[in-house]
């Protein structure tokens, strides 16, 4: 069985999705669509960037967004056919895009506005975000609670056994990695982000992205997404826009995400978009897994010549 993976913020790179969409018509109209969707020239600052522009994070998640649905689209029209999809918070909404959920115009002003509204809920210089490596959930908590004094710093990414991002005030944030450190962490280090995403200080961001779901239309997924709130697929509606909403603030549950689809049986994942942050992770949660990545005609190639040599059971859903 095949999942899909999406990836998130942090993955964008000038250049990404221009050798897809200069060689596959579906890449091609992905783009257009895009221009059209935003009334700007998203395609150019994929393709060419500046990396200032780009990693300004109202134009970073609609970047992404249409560099993984391009790959997508591809994929699909070479016949790929997953059992599930999963996304790494704004990667969500490229599996939902991927799944028919939502429509992609929807999910790009969707994403455009969400990291404006991320952008706005704290002056910049306010929050902070570290990558914690090598400490326990329950480890990185009592790191999280003895530094927060009154402030927030709480976990935002679960991203594996081995790593784990918290989220908060900029100075509890530093104060939890100094403690991470003297409690033997491998590594604690701040994240070099505009703002402590995944987290409480993230609640008017919420509120407003929330007014603006309620106006978009959902249906019901072609095949299952996984949730990052919850961690298992959502198959309603209404459940796909409420774990949307929730995902700002909440926790980011990817590993235990990735370890719900290998009890299900997949054997294969394939991360589709730019970089291979996810398939990075896999390596740390599970390594007897194959990770795919799909981002340019190389990486495309290699992939669909795995699958296209696999069993038929395999590719199917």
């Amino acid at each position: 069985m095949i999942a899909l993976l999406f990836p998130g913020q942090g993955s964008q790179a000038a250049g990404m999705g221009r050798e897809l969409a200069d060689r596959h018509p579906e890449a091609r109209q992905t783009f257009i669509e895009a221009d059209d969707a935003l009334a700007l020239k998203l395609s150019s600052l994929c393709f060419e960037g500046p990396d200032e522009q780009l990693r300004l994070t109202e134009n970073t998640q609609p970047a992404i967004l249409a560099v993984s649905v391009a790959a997508w689209r591809v994929l699909e029209a070479n016949g790929l056919r997953p059992a599930f999809a999963a996304g790494h918070s704004l990667g969500e909404y490229s599996a939902h895009v991927a799944a028919g959920t939502i429509s992609f115009e929807d999910a790009l002003r969707a994403v455009r506005n969400r990291g404006k509204y991320m952008q706005e809920s704290v002056p910049v210089g306010t929050g902070a975000m570290a990558a914690i490596v090598g400490m326990d959930l329950d480890a990185v908590l009592a790191v999280c609670g003895q530094a927060a004094q009154g402030e927030v710093c709480e976990p935002a990414n679960l991203n594996s056994p081995e790593q784990i991002v918290i989220s908060g005030h900029a100075a509890a944030v530093e104060r939890a990695v100094r403690l991470a450190d003297e409690r033997g962490a491998k590594r604690a280090k701040l994240l070099p982000v505009s703002a402590p995403f995944h987290c409480s200080l993230m609640k008017p961001a919420e509120e407003r992205l929330a007014r603006d779901l309620a106006g978009v239309s959902f249906g019901r997924p072609a095949f299952p997404v996984v949730t990052n709130i919850y961690a298992r697929p959502v198959e309603e509606p209404e459940s796909a826009r409420t774990a949307l909403i929730r995902q700002v603030t909440g926790t980011v549950k990817w590993a235990a995400s990735v370890e719900w689809l290998i009890s299900q049986g997949v054997g294969t994942f394939i991360e589709v978009g730019p970089g291979k942050v996810l398939c990075g992770l896999m390596r740390q949660i599970e390594r007897s897994k194959r990770c795919l990545n799909v981002e340019d005609q190389n990486s495309l190639e290699k992939t669909l010549g795995f699958v296209q040599a696999a069993p038929v059971a395999s590719k199917l859903a």
